[in-house]
């Protein structure tokens, strides 16, 4: 996954010079990201899951963003290069939220599921999450 400080800016400084523009690497991580977001937001919204945990290394704490919020991050850091910094939700739930771990986790066994479930020999479910 991107990290934080990729996905939320590192700092507020506006002054700060435009950031240079994400390598060919960088772009297909987040277009990963982005894909697995929405299929992690197809598998869990409708339990009640709202959005993603993410830990934060500058201030040492959890973030809870819903799923609009973390695609929005996303794409404009596709499209910038960097993400503005946003207001969390007043007083989340932290049930309502997952680790993207824990959802990549539940993206596979929903994924092996369905294999097991369809006809066929010798299929092996493949893993949903890209190896980091």
């Amino acid at each position: 996954m991107t990290s934080w400080d990729d996905a939320f800016g590192a700092d507020g400084n506006d002054d700060a010079p435009p950031p240079p523009p994400l390598t060919m690497e960088e772009r297909a991580g987040v277009l990963d990201d982005l894909a697995e977001l929405e299929v992690f937001r197809t598998l869990l919204e409708h339990t009640g899951v709202k959005g993603i945990v993410v830990d934060c290394p500058d201030c040492d704490e959890e973030h809870h963003v819903d799923w609009a919020l973390m695609q929005a991050n996303l794409r404009q850091l596709l499209d910038e290069g960097q993400t503005g910094r946003h207001e969390p939700p007043f007083d989340p739930d932290p049930d309502d939220y997952v680790s993207w771990d824990y959802a990549s986790g539940y993206a596979d066994g929903a994924a092996a599921r369905a294999a097991a479930d369809e006809p066929g020999e010798g299929r092996t479910p493949g893993r949903h999450a890209r190896e980091d």
